[in-house]
């Protein structure tokens, strides 16, 4: 069955145009059915991400509350950010998590990465345990970030409501940290 659903592939046809380049990269890539049609498709995103889930001593987890455009509100969601040029997702995990919570971790683990369906980004998870408040919070600009640390309940109970950001970051984190 792989095989025949192989076959079902789209083609690429042509250079991705980008049609809009800010916070969020848009760009149009053209494809070529296996019916024989061709369709214009818009993609987001470009480089990586990385998602933090991080685990204290006695098993909570580190999260931030911060405000996010897209549900135009405050929400609760785990520390990242972008992978920076020459980072891997481990170093980005870690900055991240200090420059957002001021927590530090020097066990750093990558556990999954995670696709979607119209982007063109890499997004992954890392599990930082043992986090501890030894760092700085350093924020950019733009950021506004409350650390909030929470038993793992209440995190699930907040997920299961809909109130995070970054779901499937935070249940792959979970999952794979066996907190399920």
């Amino acid at each position: 069955m792989a095989e025949a659903y192989a076959e079902r592939r789209w083609q690429p046809v042509g250079d991705d145009v980008v049609i809009h380049d800010g916070w969020i990269m848009v760009s149009q890539r053209h494809y070529r059915l296996p019916d024989g049609r061709t369709v214009l498709w818009d993609m987001f995103g470009s480089g990586e991400s990385v998602g933090v889930l991080a685990l204290t001593p006695e098993g909570r987890v580190v999260c931030v509350r911060q405000f996010r455009p897209g549900p135009d509100r405050v929400v609760l969601n785990i520390p990242g950010g972008f992978v920076e040029p020459g980072e891997t997702a481990q170093v980005a995990g870690s900055r991240e998590l200090t420059e957002e919570t001021g927590y530090v971790s020097d066990d750093v683990t990558l556990v999954a990465t995670a696709m979607s369906a119209s982007s063109l980004s890499r997004r992954h998870v890392v599990i930082a345990r043992n986090a501890r408040p030894l760092g700085t919070q350093r924020l950019e600009e733009y950021e506004d970030c409350e650390p909030v640390v929470l038993d793992v309940a209440e995190v699930r109970a907040e997920l299961r409501a809909g109130r995070m950001t970054g779901n499937e970051l935070v249940y792959l984190g979970l999952d794979h940290a066996g907190l399920l």
